[in-house]
């Protein structure tokens, strides 16, 4: 062992379950689960997490993982036929060896590719056969960048549409504490009344109860403040045109097996998604969806410490 410190160890998760731990040199480190393809750890420098996993979530087969970044393919939620969120988050997935080079080239060496391939199970449900990729990185700073590569295999001439989503799971304060920035006056669909489409009003969005909504044609950036924790999560994305936006509240909460009945106070989901425009690909196209979490002081504006900002958003 020279000194250097390992920044990919694959290792034993919860209940024997396959892990893989990235790790920075300046301390950062994130954790990915083979079953699922399931980040399920993402914590900055000083050792804080970054994600919210449920204290109750069941790591064991066929259960998804409750918190963390759950990958929804090849079906958003009950956009389909399929179970819901489709059934990559419920496979286990390979160490991809030879995966074909990435054009982003990161400093990083605290990356490892994973791969999910069709299996005769699933073609009974789903009849296409696809090869989907994944990079998960820790770049030197701390950010974490997943990106998602889906091509279709299929030798029979057909093409296939699927939607997604990172169901990404921010580990908050006080959900009351909490707003996100960049969905203002969009149009958005509320599946809390049968996927209606509606305008976001005013500013940014604050929560008092529940919500599960489909943001539309959001910006590449959107920001989730915590003022009590004075951290901002900055989530950047590519090739995944929409925002879902969901807390259960309490009622809900209560109602899952595999999340506190509390719990809902200290997370929020913000996902990178394309759910209501279904992404079609023919025989050998490929399709790619990035995303890329970065935490930041709240206080952080253009790299000063502006004292007139920090006032006006206590």
């Amino acid at each position: 062992m020279t000194s250097e410190k390992v920044h990919v160890e694959v290792c034993k998760g919860v209940n024997g379950l396959d892990k893989v731990v990235l790790r920075e040199i300046r301390g950062s480190s994130a954790e990915v689960y083979l079953y699922g393809g399931h980040v399920t750890s993402w914590k900055n420098d000083h050792g804080e997490e970054l994600l919210f996993v449920s204290s109750k979530a069941i790591f064991k087969p066929p259960k998804a993982i409750r918190g963390g970044i759950p990958i929804c393919f090849p079906q958003f939620s009950n956009h389909g036929s399929l179970e819901p969120h489709g059934f990559a988050r419920n496979r286990v997935w390979s160490i991809d060896s030879e995966p074909p080079p990435f054009p982003l080239n990161s400093s990083s060496k605290a990356f490892i590719d994973l791969i999910l391939k069709s299996s005769e199970e699933d073609l009974k449900t789903w009849p296409h056969s696809f090869e989907f990729r994944l990079r998960v990185t820790l770049g030197p700073g701390g950010d974490l960048m997943l990106i998602s590569r889906i091509r279709n295999t299929n030798t029979d001439g057909k093409a296939f549409s699927f939607t997604f989503a990172y169901h990404t799971y921010f580990s908050v304060s006080d959900i009351s504490e909490v707003r996100v920035e960049g969905l203002e006056t969009l149009d958005y669909l509320d599946n809390l009344q049968n996927k209606e489409r509606f305008t976001e009003q005013g500013d940014a969005i604050t929560f008092e109860s529940e919500v599960d909504k489909i943001y539309l044609s959001t910006p590449t950036k959107i920001a989730i403040l915590d003022h009590e924790k004075k951290r901002t999560f900055v989530l950047r994305k590519d090739g995944l045109p929409d925002a879902v936006v969901w807390n259960p509240w309490d009622k809900k909460a209560k109602a899952m097996a595999d999340f506190g009945d509390e719990e809902y106070k200290h997370m929020l989901c913000v996902e990178a998604a394309a759910v209501e425009k279904a992404i079609t690909l023919k025989p050998g196209e490929e399709w790619r969806g990035r995303q890329e979490l970065s935490a930041v002081p709240s206080s952080y504006c253009s790299g000063q410490l502006d004292p007139r900002r920090v006032l006006q958003s206590t």
